[in-house]
């Protein structure tokens, strides 16, 4: 019979392996694994900073001067294993603007696998979308078609 502290002993071992490959660790000794994890997860960190910056330069709308960019919502679009996180936030609520959002999604080829959405005195949507199988669409493409959307939105909203 396998005691307790070897049954602790072998899932300890299976769940630092599991990090070891998530990690592609090198490591034998399990300080080592540890070390390895937490420099991914630096990196993974300081990739994320990047992005966001990138995003902010490339989805600031170019509008004249009266307008208020900031009432703008804010898109950050990160590329997973099979698909994408995509995250839009408005200070504001922005009646409508859902719509908009899951329909340039579908467009896109992506379906929406889990979302979550606040529309009451503020806009947030974090949606988790996987690819079609024959579609290969990157972060700068969703994140384009999204500010697309929020754009036709807008311009919506202002007619009516």
């Amino acid at each position: 019979m396998v005691s307790r502290e070897q049954k602790r002993a072998s899932v300890l071992h299976e769940k630092l392996q599991l990090l070891r490959s998530i990690t592609k660790s090198h490591a034998l000794s399990e300080s080592s694994i540890i070390v390895d994890a937490s420099k991914y997860i630096q990196e993974l960190k300081h990739k994320v900073e990047r992005l966001n910056q990138d995003i902010t330069t490339t989805t600031t709308p170019q509008t004249n001067s009266n307008s208020k960019t900031s009432s703008w919502p804010q898109i950050e679009v990160e590329t997973l294993e099979k698909g994408f996180l995509v995250n839009v936030y408005s200070e504001r609520s922005c009646p409508g603007l859902l719509v908009s959002m899951l329909q340039v999604l579908e467009d896109l080829g992506l379906n929406v696998l889990e979302a979550r959405v606040s529309c009451t005195d503020t806009f947030r949507l974090q949606a988790f979308g996987g690819e079609d199988e024959e579609a290969m669409i990157n972060a700068q493409v969703v994140t384009e078609a999204v500010f697309e959307a929020i754009k036709n939105w807008s311009e919506s909203k202002e007619q009516g």
